[in-house]
């Protein structure tokens, strides 16, 4: 049980380091693509003839493969919390790339980070044994997790449907709640379809089955429904926010559905499940120290030189008289207020 639980996680620590390097990969391609066209945030796909995006989105299939690997051997509660380690390797490349600083404190989140990745190694839940896709359905088909299928279903199509063209623009919860919502659904789907290929490799095969199908499907559709509005929190807000927000949301909730369609703490003893949750905590420390020692991203300024020079011109009987370029002043006035005085 260890060794399975030590492959999980050498598997999600490589995932970490290449998902990280993907965020700040696919921003740079972002930016570009925003440079010629419309963003992303406004719903444009011209990142999608960007080069660099590509190098990145390819970056993160390596890390998800990974992943995906990663959760045939070790449950979601010891996989999922070490992708606080991409956080990490997103901060040092974004001090370096996007210039976005990464002072003494944030150094310190990053050593929570680490601390609160290794107390969940050590005390995590070993796997349990499953025979069959079968078996992942009857779980996936308790009453307990269909509720929350049909909670995470209700809850993104108001954040779709109402919130977004009204608040997602300046409220980064929108986009990172579909993707977090959405990412816990993900994780159950392809660990399941993760099980079912190990299975198969071991010669049993799962092939046959309609249920393997039916979560593979899930499993693309949720993805591909992560990645568009992961795109959009990116593009719109800055990478230190999104990260941080995005994986402890992320992480809390896949931990949440694991415990309900796995029962990962069945059987385990009150001294690991508290372990296990006091470095989830220590994690979440870290991601917000990150945050809070982070520079927001800065907008650009407007620029007032192309306006026409006009002046305003206010007599002393009370009349205004709007006066152009090279129009001779009239001699009484009390006050002329250019517009180089708002800049």
């Amino acid at each position: 049980m260890f060794e399975t639980n030590l492959i999980g996680f050498g598997l999600a620590v490589g995932s970490s380091v290449f998902i990280g390097s993907s965020f700040i990969i696919k921003k740079k391609g972002l930016q570009r693509a925003g440079a010629s066209g419309a963003r992303a945030g406004s719903g444009g796909y011209g990142y999608l003839q960007e080069p660099l995006w590509w190098i990145g989105m390819f970056t993160m299939v390596i890390g998800e493969f990974a992943n995906f690997v990663a959760y045939m051997y070790a449950p979601a509660v010891l996989v999922t919390p070490l992708g606080a380690l991409s956080i990490i390797v997103s901060a040092i490349l974004a001090h370096f790339l996007l210039k976005e600083k990464l002072g003494k404190l944030g150094i310190l989140g990053c050593v929570l980070c680490m601390v609160g990745s290794t107390i969940i190694v050590l005390h995590a839940p070993g796997e349990h044994d499953i025979s069959s896709v079968d078996q992942i359905w009857e779980l996936a088909t308790q009453p307990t997790f269909l509720l929350y299928i049909a909670s995470a279903v209700a809850v993104v199509l108001v954040l779709v449907l109402y919130c977004e063209p009204r608040y997602g623009q300046t409220n980064i919860m929108v986009y990172i709640g579909v993707c977090s919502i959405i990412g816990s659904v993900t994780v159950m789907s392809i660990k399941a379809v993760g099980i079912a290929i190990k299975l198969t490799l071991e010669g049993y095969s799962q092939i046959a089955h309609l249920q393997s199908w039916i979560f593979a499907t899930v499993s693309a559709s949720c993805i591909i429904t992560q990645l568009i509005y992961l795109n959009k929190a990116l593009d719109t807000f800055n990478t230190a926010v999104v990260s941080p927000i995005y994986y402890a949301m992320f992480t809390s909730l896949t931990i949440f559905a694991s415990a309900i369609m796995f029962k990962d703490w069945a059987g385990e003893g009150a001294s690991d499940i508290v372990s296990v949750l006091c470095g989830f905590i220590t994690l979440l420390s870290g991601t917000m120290v990150l945050h809070g020692t982070r520079d927001p991203e800065k907008l650009p300024s407007a620029d007032y030189s192309a306006l026409p020079q006009i002046s305003w011109v206010v007599h002393s009987n009370g009349e205004i008289w709007k006066q152009k370029e090279n129009d001779e002043l009239h001699g009484e006035f009390v006050a002329i207020i250019h517009q180089d005085h708002f800049k």
